[in-house]
């Protein structure tokens, strides 16, 4: 069976992966990939560890100067997180 209305690649992509329910994974991936420009990199080289489980960022560091320094900073890093991805995925961060 043909369809009749024609697609673009892209397009068929996001569709089959609303479908399935991969947008929020991959969306969390985008976010974790986003660390580095966001905060730069001297920052990112201190984060030994990342990753999102239910919503909230773990962020693991090296140095606990840099873990205060971004714990005064931590609504400003998530807008700008959520802003850039387009949607509300980061809602809590956390440093050890």
């Amino acid at each position: 069976m043909r369809r009749s209305e024609v697609q673009s690649l892209g397009s068929a992509i996001r569709d089959y992966l609303k479908e399935r329910k991969f947008e929020g994974k991959i969306a969390e991936i985008e976010a974790v990939n986003l660390w580095e420009s966001i905060i730069g990199k001297q920052i990112a080289r201190a984060t030994s560890s990342i990753y999102i489980k239910d919503g909230t960022l773990y962020v693991h560091l090296k140095s606990s100067i840099v873990r205060n320094e971004l714990f005064m900073m931590r609504n400003d890093i998530m807008r700008v997180m959520n802003q850039r991805i387009g949607s509300e995925v980061v809602k809590a961060i956390i440093l050890r």
